[in-house]
């Protein structure tokens, strides 16, 4: 058997292990103030945006109420509202930049459904690529990504802005 090192891939398996010792990441990273190192990309009154730490595909975002709640429909209307509408900012900005073929939009609602942070519910927007799932992913069990998640955060972040200015 062949092996293909990816030791980015520890910090997963590392943070994972220790997260919950940490606290809820969708209450400590808009806490601690700096959205750059939290990978926040927008703040609104009741939700964010922020780019995924491990992303399913480069330009993987999640959006999520400030507040702590794990039930949709514990949310109040406002929020909604505003989780929708940037969640459909998110998808303007990565379309924008770069130009996917598709989109995945969805919650994980529950830990039988998936959600590594049931407590606190997020959307994910993925962007989609026709042959992004290759045989890495299936066979080797790894993601190729070809941008860093800095450069990839710097990109987005500025096209959040100018379609927030108005310059698109």
């Amino acid at each position: 058997m062949e092996r293909l090192w990816r030791p980015r891939r520890i910090g997963y398996v590392r943070n994972m292990e220790n997260v919950r010792e940490v606290g809820c990441i969708f209450c400590t990273k808009p806490a601690s103030g700096d959205d750059r190192a939290s990978l926040i990309l927008h703040r609104g009154d009741t939700a964010f945006i922020l780019m995924n730490l491990y992303p399913y595909n480069t330009g993987h975002v999640m959006v999520s109420p400030f507040r702590h709640v794990g039930a949709l429909e514990d949310l109040g209307d406002p929020e909604i509202r505003e989780l929708m509408n940037l969640a459909v900012l998110a998808l303007k900005a990565i379309k924008r930049e770069m130009r996917p073929q598709a989109f995945n939009l969805g919650m994980n609602l529950g830990k039988a459904a998936g959600a590594g942070f049931d407590e606190h519910l997020h959307m994910h927007v993925v962007p989609r690529w026709e042959g992004d799932t290759n045989f890495m992913p299936v066979v080797g069990e790894t993601k190729v990504m070809p941008e860093s998640i800095e450069d990839n955060y710097e990109r987005l972040r500025r096209s959040i802005e100018a379609i927030l200015e108005g310059d698109i």
